[in-house]
């Protein structure tokens, strides 16, 4: 065997300490290639023998965005005053929130659904995780295109500053793999965990301000839910050039890299048990 060969050794870490930090880091670096590989096969298994591929990805927007105005048109909800034309309002919110939802949804059933590749293969386990946020990003590029078309179809002009919308969007990436990485180990002990995450998307959508604006009434509400600042980012960057809460913004962040940081360390030290629980 050559000398340079990596071999992963998942018992290493408890002889690290604190050095166990660059090593994870170290371990993701040098697995860089198998992630890129189970993301291109979950991409194809995803959209195999489909019709209609990745553009599957842009139905549920529509039937969203479709919903909302005929239920505002009607009266039965005001949605109020938005900072630019409803449609791509509602399309860059979804766009934003499906990248929380699709990696939380794919990445707590992604260890499950590994099957044999965790019980007879050595590897950081945590790439599965990341593998399936990878591809909730991507869906969210497909989506950015048709944002594009919208800002034409609405001659809206967006601000220069959404060049920085990768960086606006990194916390909410954070908090995503954070969460998946703790919700992949339990659905291992709990199979119901995978739907119980479905349901509760499902509620939390409408609990933040994806579709609409934050109501006047109920702020304390919106403020306490950090997932808020995180949705509404990307937008007022692209309608005003900055993000109107930035300190609310920053708290939300923080909080997002918290919760990554510390339940990858739990996922790091849970690792050895992994195969015995899939």
């Amino acid at each position: 065997m050559n000398d340079h060969t990596h071999i992963y050794e998942p018992h290493k870490q408890l002889k690290l300490g604190m050095k166990i930090w660059a090593e994870m880091f170290r371990e993701l670096f040098q697995f860089r290639e198998l992630i890129w590989r189970l993301f291109i096969r979950d991409l194809s298994a995803k959209y195999k023998q489909s019709v209609l591929g990745n553009l599957w990805s842009l139905v549920m927007p529509f039937v969203a965005i479709g919903t909302f105005m005929y239920l505002n048109h009607a009266g039965i909800l005001d949605i109020g005053q938005t900072q630019m034309p409803y449609p791509l309002y509602a399309l860059i919110g979804l766009s934003v929130w499906q990248v929380f939802a699709t990696g939380l949804s794919s990445g707590a059933n992604s260890l499950v659904g590994a099957g044999d590749l965790i019980t007879k293969i050595s590897f950081p386990r945590e790439v599965l995780v990341i593998a399936s946020m990878a591809q909730s990003v991507f869906e969210f590029l497909i989506k950015f295109v048709l944002i594009i078309v919208f800002f034409l179809v609405f001659q809206f002009s967006p601000s220069w500053n959404i060049v920085f919308l990768p960086l606006v969007l990194v916390p909410l990436v954070f908090l995503t793999v954070g969460l998946a990485l703790i919700l992949a180990l339990l659905n291992g002990v709990m199979r119901d965990i995978g739907n119980i995450v479905s349901l509760l998307l499902m509620f939390l959508m409408f609990l933040t301000p994806v579709l609409y604006p934050i109501p006047g009434k109920g702020l304390l509400f919106f403020e306490l839910n950090f997932l808020s600042p995180l949705v509404n980012a990307p937008r007022d960057l692209i309608a005003f050039g900055h993000i109107q809460q930035p300190g609310h913004f920053m708290m939300a962040a923080g909080i997002s890299l918290l919760i990554f940081l510390v339940s990858w360390r739990i996922f790091h030290l849970a690792e050895t048990k992994i195969p015995e629980r899939m």
